[in-house]
Parts: C-alpha cells; sequence; structure tokens
C-alpha cells in the first residue's frame, strides 16, 4: 500500500490527537515530506481516518497539473493523461504495484499461503500486467471524456475519484478486517478503524462530493455523489474476495482497493 513502516505497538496507549492521525495518513499514504513519530494503533486509526485528507491533497494536485496543461494549450488528452500521473508519482506507484500483486495473487488460483508468496515477489506477472493496462486506460479514458467536456468536470473528476481511492482503505481498516500476514502496514491498520467512524468518513466523503458537484452543474451532483458509493461498493467486492482467498488483508490488497475505487469512481462520473 505504501511505504516500509516500523512495527507499532499491538495496544493503543492513548487517544490521537488529529496532526498524529494526519501525519500518518500522509506519511504512509503519499511521498510527501511528512515524519511519523507515532506507530502505534492510535496513530494508525486516526491516519485511517484521514486517509480521505490525503486523497484530496493528491486529486487536488493532480488536478492543478491537468488544468496547468489545458491553460498552456495541451488538448484532453495529454491533460487526461498527466492527471492519471500525478497520483502514481504522489505514491511512487505503491498502489498500483499493489493492484498489479493483488492481481497476480487472485489470478494464480493457489491456496492462500502461496498466493501470498506470489505477491511478495518482485516480479509482476500477466494478470498484474493486463490488470494495470485496462485499468490505466479505463482512467485516462475516463478523465479525457471529463476535460474534453469542461475544465471544471476534470477537475471534480481527479479530485473525487483520489478521495474515494483513499476512503477504500478507511473502510478496509475497519473493525472486523483480519490481516493477512502478522507483518507489514496492512497488519499495523486492519481492524483499527472503528466501524461507526468509517460509516461517518463514508457520509462525510459522499456530501463534501455532492458539495463539489454541486459546484460543476445539476447533474455533477448526483453523478459525484454516486460515483463515492460506487467506488465504495466495488472496493468492497473485491475486499471480501480477498478476504476470503488470502485470509486477510495485506499491503497489496490496500493498494489494489485504492486504484479499484479510483477507476470505479471515474467511470461513474463519465457516464450520462
Amino acid at each position: 500500500m505504501s511505504k516500509p513502516t516500523p512495527e507499532p505497538t499491538s495496544e493503543p496507549t492513548s487517544r490521537t490527537p488529529l496532526p498524529d492521525g494526519l501525519r500518518f495518513a500522509f506519511g504512509t499514504l503519499t511521498v510527501l515530506p511528512v515524519k511519523v513519530t507515532r506507530w502505534d494503533r492510535d496513530a494508525a486509526r486516526g491516519g485511517m481516518l484521514c486517509a480521505p485528507v490525503a486523497g484530496l491533497v493528491v486529486g487536488a494536485g493532480a488536478a492543478l497539473v491537468g488544468v496547468a496543461l489545458l491553460a498552456m494549450g495541451a488538448g484532453p488528452l495529454l491533460a487526461a493523461v498527466a492527471t492519471a500521473a500525478v497520483p502514481a508519482a504522489l505514491t511512487r506507484g505503491l498502489h498500483l504495484d499493489g493492484l498489479a500483486d493483488t492481481a497476480d495473487g487472485l489470478g494464480s488460483g493457489k491456496p492462500a499461503e502461496d498466493a501470498l508468496r506470489i505477491m511478495k515477489q518482485s516480479d509482476i506477472g500477466p494478470f498484474g500486467v493486463i490488470t494495470l493496462l485496462f485499468v490505466l486506460l479505463a482512467q485516462v479514458a475516463a478523465l479525457f471524456q471529463a476535460y474534453d467536456t469542461s475544465w471544471a468536470r476534470g477537475v471534480l473528476a481527479a479530485v473525487v475519484s483520489a478521495t474515494a481511492a483513499r476512503l477504500a482503505l478507511t473502510l478496509a481498516a475497519r473493525t472486523g478486517v483480519p490481516p493477512a500476514r502478522p507483518e507489514g502496514l496492512g497488519a499495523a491498520v486492519a481492524g483499527t478503524v472503528p466501524v461507526r467512524g468509517a460509516l461517518l468518513v463514508t457520509v462525510a466523503v459522499a456530501g463534501a462530493a455532492v458539495g463539489a458537484g454541486a459546484l460543476v452543474g445539476t447533474y455533477d451532483v448526483v453523478r459525484a455523489g454516486v460515483a463515492v458509493l460506487a467506488a465504495c461498493a466495488v472496493a468492497e467486492l473485491l475486499l471480501r474476495h480477498c478476504t476470503r482467498r488470502f485470509g486477510g488483508v495485506t499491503g497489496d490488497v490496500f493498494g489494489g482497493l485504492a486504484e479499484t475505487a479510483a477507476t470505479t469512481a471515474l467511470v461513474v462520473l463519465s457516464l450520462g
């Protein structure tokens, strides 16, 4: 899902102040120079609750690059490619790598232990390559359609999709979702977020998306809200499948969930 991290303590020690949660979110979900000072489960909980905030910043950066290219005379296709590339750059491609590894693990058809071993290998297999190809094509195609309509819809698509992608991580880190391995960032954040907190964050993100859509157009209000909910629903289906196949979640699964949610949101925003 992101940078390798030290193992946190097994039990929470104190309530996490908001700055610690934000530091954890930005320090583990982006390459921005944010120092993470706490690695306990309280910090992990706060970080996963703040994950959509990191997504908002990533999406805003992607939209800024896309709009800047349009302002300099570039076409919507180039703006779409650049907008899709920025989130990959701001995560060092680790979410895409997680998606590819998850696809290889699921596509192998092997028992959980063998599938997890395949996912840990440094190379990317055929299932991963094919999945990356179609996911990136879908993202660029949807962003192209948005920018081709108006720069505002391109901005909306970039921001909503990136935020929804990190919202999927908040939901995947909820209580009751076990880790597939005893180590790694997946194990560090698995089961840290209370279900109620995850639902409240979902409502807040969906509401913010609706508000952003209202600034663009009447139909964008509905599209933006549905995009967030659809992204969560599709990511949840993948989460449940991975949990059954692997016995829980890993950092790779978190990365796969983020890219799946982002792509779903973009596709929904391109409809109608």
